[in-house]
């Protein structure tokens, strides 16, 4: 064995027997290299290979640390079915890791922590954003990012500000996300609606709802819809930003769950912008944990200025901006996205395998999800939604209503079901299936 693999080794041994706990810090380089008598280079190529398998961590100008241990399941099981709920599973929240990031930012930014720093964000996080979003092929530089309390903040100011071609109104899918639909009503702010189903948009009524003069901006979920949770294939993408440059309408491309899919292939609207109309947000409480509460906006460079003007919410706490930033650069964000990526990929998976069982007549309409957290179980007209809901609620069968998803004045609504995969127990899922089957069929001949 080579002595940088018998270094990783009495590294790895020194963990399993309790020696060397999460989160605490390793020797120096140097200093290890004392200990084992070895060359420099020999430990930091020992310390490469840890890192390669998520063993360690390091941070610039502080050291390497141990990683936590596998989160194990902590959170009691209440007896329901949960299809409802939109937030990350509780047993794959990364407590612990997240924990140390936190006491390292504190030790790193303790100065910049005190301030009230650059009311767009830390720097820092933002130049680490730059090449973290490269990744899914959106290239920007760091004045074009903003750092927002949230993705909801950042489109409650995006919805209220004016745009360079002075329009008023605010186009949004139907159905789209149902807390901005809300904040439109509520603010009675002008939305115009165009239909968007598992499978398509219409391209052509869109072109002709930019060609009418009165869209300032079109409000799109172009990968892992909510609620739908299909995506758009490369042709609409590249149709839309096409559409957006000829008619001097603004898109906010919202892709709060981007990394839950496809690497290869799934490039958002933003990758075909040439003009300057695409404004990208990504969230990362669906990725980490809703308390995180950060997101973060790339702009045109002709919005910056009206959208810092208009955005005069705090943004997100500088800490926890600090601690994703080191979250993010030790790598431990690219291996929690992976495993949440496999575990969520296989309850869909799961649910699929129940649907082909269980669905044998036909009688749900079910979108073609493979990965993200959302699909859609669509309904006969004669069945009543609501009751179903209620009656599903009261067997532990926790679901949402399509209902919501749509402005209140939208007539043409489909029926659906909204399906999470998120919080579902996979050896419940074939259970939760059949009781929704169960539920629609007694629905249908009520």
């Amino acid at each position: 064995m080579r002595k940088y693999s018998e270094i990783a080794a009495d590294i790895e041994r020194k963990r399993a027997a309790g020696d060397l706990r999460p989160g605490q810090k390793l020797p120096s380089v140097r200093e290890a290299a004392e200990t084992y008598g070895c060359s420099i280079s020999t430990v930091m190529r020992a310390y490469a290979e840890l890192e390669k398998r998520h063993a360690i961590y390091s941070i610039p100008q502080s050291g390497y640390y141990m990683v936590g241990e596998e989160e194990e399941d902590t959170v009691a099981d209440d007896g329901s079915i949960d299809f409802a709920s939109s937030s990350p599973d509780l047993n794959v929240f990364p407590y612990r890791d997240f924990q140390h990031c936190l006491n390292k930012a504190i030790d790193t930014y303790k100065y910049q922590l005190f301030t009230y720093g650059d009311p767009r964000g830390l720097g820092a996080l933002r130049e680490t954003l730059v090449n973290h979003l490269a990744d899914d092929q959106v290239f920007v530089k760091a004045k074009q990012i903003a750092v927002t309390s949230g993705i909801q903040q950042a489109l409650h100011t995006l919805a209220k500000m004016p745009y360079p071609n002075g329009r008023p109104a605010i186009l949004v899918e139907q159905p789209s996300y149902n807390l901005f639909l809300r904040f439109l009503e509520a603010e009675g702010l002008p939305a115009r609606s165009i239909a968007r189903t598992a499978t398509k948009i219409d391209l052509l009524q869109l072109e002709e709802l930019f060609r009418g003069g009165e869209i300032k901006c079109f409000y799109t979920m172009s990968r892992h819809h909510n609620p739908l949770g299909t995506s758009f294939g490369v042709r609409e993408k590249k149709a839309i930003a096409r559409l957006a440059a000829k008619y001097d309408v603004y898109v906010l491309e919202d892709d709060y769950m981007g990394d839950l899919g496809d690497r290869q292939g799934f490039d958002p609207i933003f990758a075909y912008d040439r003009s300057g109309h695409v404004v990208y947000l990504k969230s990362f409480s669906k990725m980490i944990f809703p308390g995180l509460r950060i997101g973060a906006v790339v702009l045109p460079e002709s919005l910056e200025g009206s959208f810092h003007a208009y955005n005069q919410l705090n943004g997100a706490a500088l800490l926890s901006q600090a601690a994703l930033d080191i979250y993010i650069k030790n790598g431990m964000y690219e291996r929690h996205r992976d495993k949440i990526y496999r575990q969520y990929e296989a309850r869909i998976e799961t649910l699929h395998e129940a649907l082909k069982k269980h669905n044998d007549a036909g009688l749900l309409k079910v979108a073609d999800v493979r990965s993200g957290l959302y699909t859609t179980f669509s309904m006969p007209h004669t069945v009543n939604l609501e009751r179903v809901v209620e009656r599903l609620k009261r067997r532990g069968v926790l679901v949402a209503s399509g209902k919501a998803f749509y402005l209140s004045d939208y007539l043409a609504r489909e029926k659906f079901l909204r399906i999470s995969i998120s919080r579902a127990r996979p050896e419940r899922i074939h259970e939760g299936v059949q009781a929704i089957l169960e539920e629609v069929k007694r629905g249908i001949h009520a």
